[in-house]
């Protein structure tokens, strides 16, 4: 593999100047880096990560923390992080940040303290433990996918937006008695639980419907939704007709949960998610589609601005989600009747 001696002697300058010109640490005329490029691509040089850090003063390594790898929307955004990153020829370490475990205390004491990385990509943290204060006094920009914004930039979706649209779409199909399940205050996602619970009620309230609401706490787990759901299903008198879901995997629960006590989804009772998880499909299931790649290919993209520019003021990106609408829902039997008598035609009349 060539080096940087065997491209300055092809270019025809100093090695000193080469490296200048390859990564742009120092003067150098338009045509001599030209030159200098067209001489590295002949010879296929990879210019090494210690080179530029030592030019640069960076390290070419972005770091990201999260809670969880295993879990669909943890997994995708690290797919876009990855994705964004390897496109701008940036390394990748990955911290794995278990919630109340003794190794997310040693990332946050240890690892993160020794600043080997240019920036850092939050996704999911919740600023327990005062972690929001430990990640931005580490001195480097920081950006969170979801969670709090502070004085970190945040890209997320608009939470009350998507609950508000996934309740305003049931009440629409004539559904008024309308549950809200999840939003448990104990959970790692408690922020995200909130401004879903406060969407929801704003659109029952908007509808005159404040006085039907209800909330149903749950794990935001596909058996925490199902548990959940079997209580609030279990009494015919009182069962909604309609269920609005904190996610996906909660709105799922709820769906095996009604079948398995004989309510018909969706004849007898219409659930909406919000996520479209990757088994939303399979369940058919209407939902509020975000998209994490995006979220964590957009979280790159304002990690780099802030390190091109230090003192860029933080920025919230919100995107907003996709109303998918699946056979999970479906108008009431009086919406339905109305929509019939509205559309069956009028009997001709006889005149004698």
């Amino acid at each position: 593999m060539a080096g940087i001696a065997e491209v300055a002697a092809l270019a025809g300058v100093s090695k000193a100047t080469a490296s200048r010109a390859l990564t742009g640490s120092g003067y150098v005329s338009e045509e001599t880096r030209a030159r200098v490029a067209r001489a590295a691509a002949s010879l296929e040089y990879v210019p090494s990560t210690s080179a530029v850090s030592l030019a640069t003063g960076r390290t070419q390594n972005i770091g990201v923390v999260m809670p969880y790898l295993n879990r669909w929307f943890f997994a995708e955004v690290l797919e876009g992080i990855q994705q964004a990153l390897l496109e701008q020829g940036l390394d990748l370490t990955l911290y794995d940040a278990k919630p109340g475990t003794v190794g997310r205390r040693r990332i946050f004491d240890d690892f993160l303290a020794r600043k080997r990385f240019d920036g850092l990509i939050a996704v999911g943290l919740e600023p327990g433990d005062r972690e929001l204060e430990r990640l931005l006094a580490i001195g480097r920009p920081v950006v969170s996918v979801v969670g709090w914004a502070g004085d970190a930039s945040v890209v997320t979706i608009d939470d009350d937006d998507a609950a508000r649209r996934a309740t305003e779409h049931l009440i629409t199909l004539g559904h008024e008695r309308i549950a809200f399940i999840g939003g448990d205050s104990t959970t790692h996602w408690a922020q995200v639980d909130r401004r879903r619970l406060d969407g929801y009620h704003a659109a029952m309230a908007a509808a005159g419907l404040s006085g039907l609401t209800s909330h149903i706490r749950s794990p935001v787990t596909l058996p925490g939704g199902y548990a959940a759901a079997v209580d609030a299903l279990g009494d015919a008198r009182t069962r909604p007709t309609g269920i609005v879901a904190v996610c996906d995997e909660v709105a799922i629960g709820a769906m095996i949960a009604a079948r398995r006590l004989g309510v018909q989804v969706p004849g007898d009772l219409s659930v909406v998610g919000i996520d479209d998880h990757e088994f939303a499909e399979m369940f058919s299931l209407t939902t509020l589609r975000q998209t994490p790649r995006d979220q964590g290919a957009a979280a790159v993209e304002l990690l780099l601005a802030h390190l091109d520019d230090p003192e860029r003021a933080p920025t919230k990106e919100l995107m907003r989600a996709q109303l998918v609408v699946r056979s999970s829902t479906a108008p009431t039997d009086a919406v339905r009747g109305a929509t019939v008598g509205a559309t069956r035609p009028q009997s001709a009349t006889r005149k004698g």
